[in-house]
């Protein structure tokens, strides 16, 4: 290594179930990092993801502290806090996957944790990386109406928990980024289809500025479908994640006969896991907070709180109308 290159950051991946696979795999795609190990509480699983990028299968966390600077937590979701806060208390800064908690609770054991070991602490907001979403944040211009759908196909992950923390959290994130304003009402309604669990929701937020938000989430529809569109003074523009592009359409002249302008923002061509896991080496390196950090975890996390609380108060006001017309038409 010449005097020029910068030491790499020492980084390992703890889960290897679909994320923590990918993880593992972009770690070793960037220069900038040593892939020092992989451990899962399932050794088969974790020997595999090993062989196939490299790396030592761990046997315990614990080997952690003396081999990694850096650690990706892809564990369930439940687990989170509970791995997080032991890998933070060791010493090591931790990029954990979305939601970043159960609850807000855990969330903030994992926030006290980094500030008390001094650690950095990110959580795994992939679409905030996403080209489009980058070629979009120069254009905002107090934007005050969104329609934002993230439709998918159901697969067996990820059901353990409901889809505003599974999908829709990566728009609330979004939203509150790109807004940048409190959110001060919340309306949402949403159904179990296939699973015991909310399988499709749609919530209508309002800011504090007076923007409004419809989002709808899905993993129970028959086809993929992940876009935003926003509005915004003499403007509109459309931004598809799954194409990793954006639009912009400005209103030239108006009148009745409008002029229209079409520009095709400028989108880096970066695979967006790829984008968060450089920037969380460089946060490592630099000591300097990332874009997701925790409290932009938290917030995201809280929103879908009032969503789903929202859905809950919902649900126990039509249930017993929903009965009571059943047992009518049984009568």
């Amino acid at each position: 290594m010449s005097a020029a290159e910068p030491k790499k950051i020492r980084v390992a991946v703890v889960g290897t179930g679909e994320f923590g696979r990918n993880h593992a795999r972009v770690y070793r795609e960037i220069s900038s990092v040593e892939l020092v190990g992989v451990y899962d509480q399932n050794p088969q699983r974790a020997a595999a993801v090993a062989k196939e990028f490299q790396a030592p299968a761990l046997c315990s966390l614990e080997e952690l502290h003396s081999c990694a600077e850096a650690v990706s937590v892809a564990v369930p979701t439940a687990a989170h806090a509970d791995v997080g806060c032991q890998l933070l208390e060791m010493g090591l800064d931790v990029l954990v996957e979305k939601p970043m908690a159960v609850d807000l609770a855990e969330a903030d054991a994992l926030l006290a944790a980094a500030r008390k070991n001094r650690r950095i602490l990110q959580v795994g907001h992939v679409e905030r990386f996403n080209p489009a979403v980058r070629a979009v944040e120069p254009t905002l211009n107090r934007p005050l109406f969104f329609e934002v759908h993230r439709l998918g196909v159901f697969t067996p992950r990820s059901l353990d928990v409901d889809v505003i923390y599974d999908l829709m959290i990566h728009d609330l994130d979004i939203l509150l980024a790109l807004v940048n304003e409190p959110v001060t009402e919340v309306k949402a309604v949403g159904i179990p289809v296939l699973t015991d669990k909310v399988d499709i929701a749609h919530a209508r937020l309002e800011f504090a500025g007076g923007a409004v938000a419809n989002v709808t989430a899905s993993r129970v529809s028959t086809e993929r479908v992940r876009k935003m569109r926003f509005f915004q003074q003499h403007e509109y523009i459309s931004l598809d994640y799954a194409r990793r592009d954006a639009l912009r359409i400005s209103v030239k002249r108006a009148g009745p006969q409008p002029e229209f302008g079409f520009e095709k923002l400028n989108a880096p061509a970066v695979e967006p896991l790829r984008a968060e896991l450089e920037a969380f080496v460089e946060a490592s390196r630099t000591r300097k907070e990332p874009p997701t950090d925790g409290a932009a975890g938290r917030a995201a996390l809280a929103l879908a709180g009032q969503v789903m609380a929202s859905i809950q108060e919902h649900a126990a006001r039509v249930q017993p109308q929903a009965l009571a017309a059943r047992e009518n038409t049984t009568r």
